[in-house]
């Protein structure tokens, strides 16, 4: 079961989407920004198909 979630792109602040793949309960991994393009690492944890959980960094240290 795929989800579309909306957030902000934590460089450019710009509201973009991914779609989330609810089947799978805990998640992370680095997707880039539909608008700048800079890498974003995702977390996402769903529990019954429901997000719990998101966050979305920069990978910059």
């Amino acid at each position: 079961m795929e989800q579309e979630h909306f957030f902000q792109c934590p460089y450019c602040w710009e509201e973009i989407s991914m779609i989330l793949d609810a089947s799978v309960r805990q998640q992370t991994y680095i997707e880039d920004c539909e608008v700048c393009c800079n890498p974003i690492e995702i977390t996402a944890t769903f529990d019954q198909n429901e997000l719990i959980d998101f966050d979305a960094q920069s990978i910059e240290q």
